[in-house]
């Protein structure tokens, strides 16, 4: 580091909690933890403002209004505090509030919290509270869960682009592979192809192994501009791109069933801002929902051409050693997907590796990483460019 960071958005904070079932803790206490866990690394006892992307808590938890919940319940009631809400894409949303709110001047350091808790519901409530990012008059209504949604994009990409399971098996054993090095993944266990073959079908082609597990968890960020990241004197990380892209909720009213227009937007929108082209980008930690969801968003932001996407897998080019790498800490698939808190998680994982701080997941000379967190089945896509500095 230099003498000073030039004008910008640095992230100078970090925590996280395990992602998992946390049968003994609730939402406000998973937030706290996180929160506080960035704020120590961060080396700082106050903030501006904290932005909380959460999903679920109306439906799971019966809790709205977690702004002031968490402002109060971590010692900072008085604090601006507000939750954002963008489907699963939630947790990047509110990172780009944050950036946002410290790149216009208004803030000069924020705390942006994702936190979700899904485990502790019974009767199917979990599974109608994701199918609420789904169209509620065309698809929820009639029965279509978020799994089927998905499973209709990976039996239609098959049909046309000649994929086989095999080819989807790739992904998951790599973001498995991968999350073995990670301390707070919730499946921090390799698997193979027979596994994933083996796995039981959910909504055919999809089966257990192609499908992200619902967890508990809560991750956290700090943010400031660049006169404070000079004063605190630590290791930042700078938010050089940052942006948004939007589709329809519904499939049937998409251009194109397979080109993810609101990935390409975002990716496109992003790596803009940042100044940089898809073959500068060191790694990737996306969206793998689903399987066909990283097959499709590789394509759409750019680093494969439409309908190649999956020969990637199996090419070994998203590996830790590869071309791509993606999910370089287990990804939504094996890290876990609390979806609320997921876009934070992912922001974490990439900072740690410009850091240098990713312990056995660490990447060799990674500069530039991008994030990308999907709300519904493609409708909502924030995309960050973050660098080392």
């Amino acid at each position: 580091m230099g003498d000073s960071y030039p004008e910008g958005v640095y992230i100078v904070g970090l925590g996280q909690v395990p992602v998992g079932e946390h049968w003994q803790r609730s939402l406000r206490d998973l937030a706290v933890d996180a929160m506080h866990a960035a704020m120590a690394d961060a080396g700082v006892n106050d903030v501006d403002a904290l932005l909380v992307g959460n999903m679920l808590a109306p439906t799971l938890s019966e809790q709205q209004h977690l702004g002031a919940l968490v402002a109060d319940w971590s010692g900072f009631r008085g604090v601006e505090g507000a939750t954002i809400e963008a489907a699963c894409a939630s947790g990047g949303m509110a990172l780009r509030q944050g950036f946002i709110a410290v790149r216009s001047g208004i803030h000069r350091m924020v705390v942006v919290l994702g936190v979700e808790k899904m485990t502790d519901s019974v009767n199917g409530c979990t599974a109608a509270g994701l199918a609420m990012a789904a169209d509620g008059d065309y698809e929820a209504a009639v029965g279509l869960s978020f799994v089927a949604i998905n499973a209709l994009l990976m039996r239609r990409y098959m049909h046309e682009h000649g994929a086989t399971r095999e080819d989807f098996a790739a992904f998951a054993a790599n973001a498995h592979r991968n999350a073995a090095g990670n301390p707070c993944a919730m499946f921090p266990r390799p698997i193979d192809v027979d596994t994933y073959l083996n796995a039981p079908i959910i909504a055919d082609p999809i089966n257990l192994m192609d499908s992200s597990p619902v967890a508990d968890g809560a991750a956290a960020l700090v943010l400031v501009d660049a006169q404070t990241a000079t004063r605190l004197g630590k290791k930042a990380v700078r938010i050089s791109g940052s942006a948004v892209g939007t589709d329809s909720l519904s499939l049937h009213e998409r251009r194109s069933l397979l080109e993810l227009d609101g990935v390409c937007l975002s990716a496109r929108r992003a790596l803009g801002m940042a100044g940089k082209r898809p073959d500068e980008v060191d790694f990737v930690e996306l969206h793998d929902a689903f399987t066909i969801m990283a097959v499709l968003s590789l394509e759409a932001s750019g680093f494969a051409e439409y309908g190649e996407g999956f020969r990637l897998g199996r090419a070994g080019e998203v590996s830790r050693a590869g071309r791509i790498p993606i999910c370089t800490m287990g990804g939504l698939k094996a890290r876990g997907h609390p979806v609320g808190a997921t876009g934070v998680y992912q922001a974490v994982e990439a900072a740690l590796q410009l850091r240098g701080e990713a312990g056995d997941c660490q990447l060799a000379g990674a500069k530039v990483g991008m994030t990308q967190n999907i709300g519904g089945s493609g409708a909502t896509v924030v995309t960050h460019i973050l660098e080392a500095v």
